[in-house]
């Protein structure tokens, strides 16, 4: 039975595709490319033979009120593992929401992060081993299994292993892997329909309820000259 589910693609793939709209430059229909763009990343057909060759799949479904959901094909995503098994991508997965939390972001596009790490995984057994003893401990926390932790006692549980060699390289990978995609800059209106002229006048400095800062203490404002 063939199922169609949202591919979890490379995010270089993502940056690059976004690049070359900067470069082209037609602002006019930036958004719309980006939206395209998302949409054809989001087209794999798969069957559930395909999808147990590796050693895990995360699996998950697109919430109704996501803006993924009106471009993906289907609702569905899955993500093949080739290092990581699949409680260890769950796991990893909630780290992640933990540590850069958006309530409404799709996991989709959080298993990005751990598509990152499972290549870094299967390259690399020290990696490997690292991310697995991480897993280990956080289960540990809980007695068996991590996801069964209360969203409040997961963070307590990331806070403590702030500095470990896991929460720095899921961190790390994470900063990089959870922004510098299609499907993210789709959620985020990244460069909307102005193009990629960034946020400093499109409401970044529209705080309204602190006081402004001393001038001396601003820098200077940056401009295209």
């Amino acid at each position: 039975m063939k199922t169609t589910v949202i591919p979890i693609v490379d995010s270089d793939h993502a940056h690059h595709a976004h690049h070359h709209d900067h470069v082209h430059d037609h602002e006019h229909d930036h958004e719309h490319r980006v939206a395209q763009a998302a949409a054809a990343a989001m087209r794999i057909p798969l069957t559930r033979r395909e999808l147990l060759r590796g050693t895990g799949v995360l699996m998950g479904t697109l919430a109704f009120s996501s803006i993924l959901s009106t471009l993906a094909p289907s609702r569905a995503w899955a993500l093949e593992l080739q290092g990581l098994d699949t409680h260890q991508g769950e796991v990893i997965l909630a780290f992640t929401r933990q540590l850069y939390p958006h309530a409404t972001l799709d996991n989709a596009v959080y298993a990005l992060v751990v598509k990152d790490l499972d290549a870094k995984a299967k390259a690399d057994p020290a990696v490997r081993q690292q991310l697995a003893d991480g897993v280990k401990e956080l289960d540990a926390k809980a007695g068996s299994n991590w996801l069964t932790r209360t969203p409040a006692a997961q963070a307590e549980d990331v806070a403590a292993l702030a500095g470990s060699p896991f929460f720095n390289t899921v961190r790390s990978t994470a900063v990089v892997s959870l922004y510098s995609n299609t499907m993210a800059y789709a959620h985020f209106g990244y460069g909307a329909s102005e193009g990629d002229g960034g946020y400093l006048n499109k409401g970044f400095n529209s705080l309204s309820w602190l006081p402004n800062p001393p001038a001396g203490d601003s820098g200077p404002i940056p401009t295209d000259s």
